[in-house]
């Protein structure tokens, strides 16, 4: 089976990815695709610990959506769903080790995001993608 690790962050850049892995020449039931969204470390300092409980709560949610949406699309394109994956981090770092973690022959991400504090996608962390990862990677825009 030909595993493809999805990385997304709810942009039409991100969808766009989903929308090129389907058109990829493959036998039915041959390609599973692992979805990822990595949002990136926010530093609360000073924040009282209430406050961030319901930061990282809405964090956490906004990441659910992100998500099932990609999920839903994913589904929608015809394709098979063998894992999803939220987590927090250095963005390329993340998605990299978990395409070794999962044994991704691929990473397909979009090459832009949606920008500030939400961003997944910036030309800078496709470029690092593409140079940590042992895979071969397809950028989409």
């Amino acid at each position: 089976m030909y595993k493809v690790l999805i990385a997304i962050d709810g942009s039409e850049h991100a969808n766009r990815a989903i929308e090129a892995v389907a058109r990829l020449p493959r036998e039915p039931g041959d390609l599973e695709v692992v979805l990822v969204n990595v949002s990136n470390p926010v530093y609360y300092g000073d924040i009282p610990a209430p406050a961030l409980q319901q930061v990282d709560e809405a964090r956490r949610l906004q990441q659910e959506r992100v998500l099932e949406d990609a999920a839903q699309l994913l589904r929608a394109n015809g394709l098979t769903l063998g894992a999803r994956h939220g987590t927090s981090g250095p963005v390329a770092a993340e998605i990299v080790e978990l395409a070794r973690e999962t044994g991704a022959h691929l990473i397909a991400m979009g090459t832009r995001g949606m920008g500030a504090v939400g961003s997944l996608f910036l030309g800078s962390v496709a470029l690092n993608v593409v140079h940590q990862s042992p895979v071969p990677v397809l950028l989409v825009k």
